[in-house]
């Protein structure tokens, strides 16, 4: 049952629908036969359901880990691909369905992937889903992963809170039901943390107040109802692993940039989906599909605001690390997700240093900030326990960026002009549900 609370064309919506629940296997359109297994190796696979396995980040994952030999279920109601309907937006790169897209990973690799299509907000089909599969651990990218979607109008901010928050309740519940040792691998935002202008700690910080010394939740200060959205969901896992045993570990991400991992890279029908609109594109995304397409970097404000980023290839073992290392029962670990730190000035020189190398003419603008933030502040987060795990990061390099600005440049006949400028005010938002004309 997906809850699609926007006007499309005019016309709202149902409310509710119902999609299939049952689990389909896309093993027999293909005449490859993988190498036979002992009956213990396969009964030892670990299982993962990976919730959003439709998505950006999901996707990528739900193949790597696929390939790392674990047994993967994707659950996902398909609504992010509803959005780019709802808002005229497209991905850069053309995205076959992901039934195509898990036939094609079958027919190359002899590796079954799971399908469950539906709304983990409806419990009922999320009971289901947790009884025919069984995972060990779970991977949760399930969300409205968006700030500007959720800062458009009332019912996107709505629908934001109700999907995130909801949702991530009926997971927490349906582990403590049917799979209480089923470790819980949140994707949760730097964002929670906002900028504040003392170090940001992993997860917690030890404080002395008034001759009193204590270890507490890191304070947060969200900057949207997206983000507002990721600080309910950390309450609400922090108190389920307290009072009901449960094992979490919360990966506090930074800004993902890049396509290719060497999953998706394996045929056409396994690319990512990049986003380079003012929605739900990211910055160094959308600073390389504006060099592309020859439009100026959309610098925002001062152009000072500093985060945490890193490749798509390093969120991917980034939760492989994570599931091969589980949190005990009841901990909540906290884990921050990131590689290396830019302000978005420093992306847009870093873009049009290596844009000029490649003969493109890379020019730069400020823009009104749409977002109600600080342009210019501190910024210096903690970022060592995946690394202590065994990560080796991508680091961002003029080659990466040159393969980046390529791939943007191969498909920049697919880019809308009329998308790359940012149209969501965060001082504007209104009652009122805004809906897209042709």
């Amino acid at each position: 049952m997906a809850r699609f609370p926007l006007a499309l064309q005019g016309k709202r919506l149902p409310k509710c629908y119902t999609i299939s629940a049952t689990a389909v296997s896309m093993g027999q359109e293909t005449n490859f036969t993988p190498a036979t297994k002992p009956s213990d190796e396969v009964s030892s696979r670990k299982k993962v359901m990976v919730i959003g396995g439709d998505g950006y980040c999901g996707w990528a994952t739900s193949l790597h880990l696929s390939n790392k030999n674990y047994e993967v279920a994707v659950v996902d109601n398909l609504v992010r691909r509803l959005f780019d309907h709802q808002l005229g937006l497209d991905s850069l790169t053309p995205i076959s369905s992901i039934h195509n897209r898990v036939r094609r990973w079958k027919t190359l690799t002899g590796k079954d992937i799971q399908l469950y299509i539906g709304d983990i907000c409806d419990f009922e089909f999320l009971a289901e889903t947790f009884t025919s599969f069984k995972p060990d651990a779970l991977v949760h990218f399930g969300e409205q992963r968006s700030a500007p979607y959720s800062m458009i109008d009332r019912s996107r901010a709505i629908f934001t809170q109700q999907n995130n928050v909801l949702g991530t309740l009926n997971v927490l519940f349906a582990i403590k039901e049917f799979r209480e040792d089923c470790h819980l691998v949140k994707l949760g935002t730097m964002g929670e943390y906002g900028t504040p202008n003392i170090d940001i700690e992993e997860g917690y910080i030890t404080i002395t107040h008034n001759g009193r010394t204590d270890t507490l939740p890191f304070p947060k200060q969200a900057s949207s109802f997206y983000h507002l959205s990721k600080v309910h969901d950390s309450h609400n896992i922090a108190f389920t692993c307290k009072a009901w045993g449960i094992r979490a570990t919360d990966l506090n991400q930074g800004v993902v940039y890049g396509v290719r991992t060497d999953e998706t890279a394996m045929h056409e029908e396994l690319y990512n989906r990049l986003d380079y609109d003012g929605v739900f594109g990211t910055a160094l995304n959308r600073f390389c599909v504006q060099a592309a397409v020859g439009h100026p970097l959309t610098v925002y404000g001062k152009g000072g605001q500093t985060r945490g980023y890193l490749d798509i290839r390093d969120t991917v073992q980034c939760v492989e690390l994570a599931i091969a290392n589980p949190a005990q029962r009841g901990e909540f670990r906290v884990f921050n997700q990131f590689t290396e730190q830019f302000s978005v000035n420093e992306l847009a020189a870093l873009v049009t240093r290596v844009g000029q190398k490649l003969g493109l003419e890379v020019q730069t603008i400020s823009v009104p900030n749409p977002r109600v933030e600080a342009e210019e502040h501190y910024y210096n987060a903690k970022h060592t326990k995946l690394v202590e795990l065994g990560l080796k990061p991508h680091l961002l390099s003029d080659s990466l960026l040159d393969s980046l600005l390529n791939f943007a440049i191969q498909y920049k006949d697919r880019v809308d002009s009329k998308q790359i400028m940012p149209n969501v005010s965060w001082k504007n938002i209104g009652v009122k549900t805004k809906t897209v004309t042709a």
